[in-house]
C-alpha cells in the first residue's frame, strides 16, 4: 500500500485517536455521569471506569463501545440523577383506560455475511478512493449491519440514506445493500471534499446535515451526533490498529523465514 499517494483522509493510517478527546456531549436528563474535561467540554455519559491506567467512558450502560481517555484529560465527575418517575395516571372506577398505541412494525434483520460485506465495502471504497475500514465502522454505527433497518426518522438500510439523500444519489432502493452501499460511500466522499478531508465534520454532516454543521461551524451541539462520530472513529482506530497489527505480524513472518 502507497500511503503516500493516498490522501489522508482516505488513509487510515491518518487517524489520530486524539480526535475523541474533543467531542464534549451536551448534558441530558437520563444521563448517568458528567465528566468535566481539561479541554473546557463536558462529556455526558452513563458510566466510567479505569482499566490499564486509562479512563474507559462507556456512553450506554452495556460495556460494548467506550471512548478512551487519559486521566490528565479529566478535571471532575459529577453523578447526574435519573429524572423523578412520571406520575401514575388516575384511572376512575368503570372507566376502562386509552387503549396503548400499537408499537410501529419491526423491519426484518436481514445481516449479510462477513464476506458479502466486506466485497461490497472494499468495491465501494475503490471506487471513491474511501477507506474500507472507515465504511466498515460507519455501517457499524448506522445499522449494526442490517440491510433493512430503519430508523425513527426514516433512514433505511446498511448506511442509513434517507429517502431524499438516496434519490439525489440514484439509489432506488435503499434496501438493496449494493445500492445502499453505494451511495452511502458516494456521499461520504462528497461530505470529506467538502470539508476538507476533516473526517470528524464529515462524520458530523452525515449524521446531523452539512446546513448543522456550517451553521455551527464545526460539530453542532447535538448529543446525538456527537456520541455518533465518537462511536466511529472508536470503531475506525480500533479496525486500524489491529490491521497495523496483522500488518507487523505478516511482516515478521516473512522476515523469519
Amino acid at each position: 500500500m502507497n500511503v503516500q499517494s493516498t490522501p489522508w483522509h482516505k488513509s487510515a493510517y491518518g487517524i489520530a485517536a486524539a480526535l475523541l478527546i474533543a467531542l464534549g456531549l451536551p448534558a441530558r436528563a437520563h444521563a448517568a455521569e458528567r465528566l468535566t474535561l481539561a479541554n473546557g467540554f463536558d462529556l455526558i455519559c452513563d458510566h466510567h471506569a479505569m482499566v490499564q491506567g486509562r479512563v474507559r467512558v462507556y456512553p450506554k450502560a452495556a460495556a460494548e463501545d467506550y471512548v478512551e481517555l487519559s486521566p490528565d484529560a479529566i478535571r471532575g465527575v459529577e453523578t447526574i440523577p435519573d429524572p423523578p418517575a412520571e406520575p401514575a395516571v388516575a384511572v376512575s372506577e368503570g372507566v376502562s383506560p386509552a387503549p396503548a398505541s400499537k408499537p410501529a412494525a419491526t423491519p426484518v434483520d436481514t445481516r449479510l455475511t462477513a464476506a458479502d460485506l466486506h466485497q461490497l465495502l472494499a468495491k465501494a471504497g475503490s471506487e471513491h478512493n474511501v477507506d474500507e475500514d472507515l465504511l466498515a465502522s460507519v455501517v457499524k454505527a448506522e445499522s449494526g449491519g442490517n440491510t433493512r433497518a430503519v430508523s425513527h426518522a426514516g433512514a433505511r438500510g446498511l448506511m442509513q440514506l434517507m429517502p431524499g439523500t438516496a434519490q439525489q444519489l440514484g439509489v432506488s432502493n435503499s434496501f438493496a445493500p449494493d445500492e445502499n452501499v453505494r451511495g452511502g460511500t458516494a456521499y461520504l466522499d462528497e461530505l470529506l471534499t467538502r470539508y476538507h478531508d476533516n473526517i470528524v465534520l464529515a462524520l458530523a454532516a452525515y449524521n446531523a446535515g452539512p446546513e448543522a454543521v456550517d451553521r455551527y461551524r464545526g460539530i453542532p451541539p447535538y448529543h446525538e451526533t456527537r456520541l455518533y462520530v465518537a462511536r466511529v472513529i472508536h470503531e475506525f482506530n480500533r479496525r486500524v490498529m489491529a490491521r497495523q497489527r496483522q500488518s507487523n505480524q505478516n511482516l515478521a513472518s516473512i522476515v523469519s523465514r
